[in-house]
């Protein structure tokens, strides 16, 4: 929620800008879309909806990441334009949403990810991207290793649907759950050593 800032031209800023909304200028290059798949569509609404469902309704589909040439920047970064149902992945079935010209952006600040247990690798060739490794998306479209996710006010007709951020927070609960079990196994180790293994008579 809060305002957006400008980008910043230092790279190694962004390390601390994760999720921080920030504002560009400039235009696509649609040539070179790279596909982030399979994603589902981020509807807060429909998730509220489905909560405690054990199927949703959610169809599959890709994020559509778009090298984007920041005018006053002089750089191309990397835009997660939004969410297109399967369907819609190829680009010539969706012309009209393909945005020409100079425009305003505002995005969330994203950084590189490294693979977790059980995705799948990227494949560059088929151009399946699974998680974000901005080094090689950018090595295979010349921009920079920057990325943004476009907010939902750039979604236009006949394009992608923007504001596809899911905030992802540490998940502890496994250390937690090990501690705490952990804990548990001592105290009670402890407690049948003092009251319950005593020879009778002593």
């Amino acid at each position: 929620m809060a305002e957006p800032i400008p980008l910043p031209a230092d790279p190694m800023e962004l390390k601390n800008l994760e999720y921080r909304p920030v504002k560009v200028r400039g235009h696509f290059d649609h040539s070179k879309e790279l596909y982030m798949m399979p994603r589902t569509l981020v509807d807060p609404a429909r998730e509220a909806r489905e909560a405690g469902r054990l199927s949703a309704a959610a169809g599959s589909g890709a994020y559509v990441v778009t090298p984007f040439h920041c005018t006053a920047l002089g750089v191309t970064i990397l835009v997660n334009r939004g969410f297109v149902p399967r369907k819609k992945v190829n680009p010539d079935t969706r012309r009209k949403g393909q945005v020409e010209g100079e425009v305003d952006l505002v995005g969330m600040v994203r950084l590189s990810e490294t693979r977790k247990p059980f995705v799948p690798e990227n494949n560059p060739a088929r151009n399946h991207w699974h998680y974000r490794d901005l080094e090689a998306m950018a090595r295979l479209t010349g921009a920079e290793p920057i990325f943004i996710d476009a907010d939902f006010k750039s979604t236009v007709p006949g394009g992608p649907i923007g504001g596809q951020t899911r905030v992802a927070l540490r998940n502890e609960h496994m250390q937690y759950i090990i501690t705490w079990y952990g804990l548990c196994a001592a105290t009670s180790y402890l407690w049948f050593k003092k009251f319950l293994s005593r020879t009778p008579g002593v």
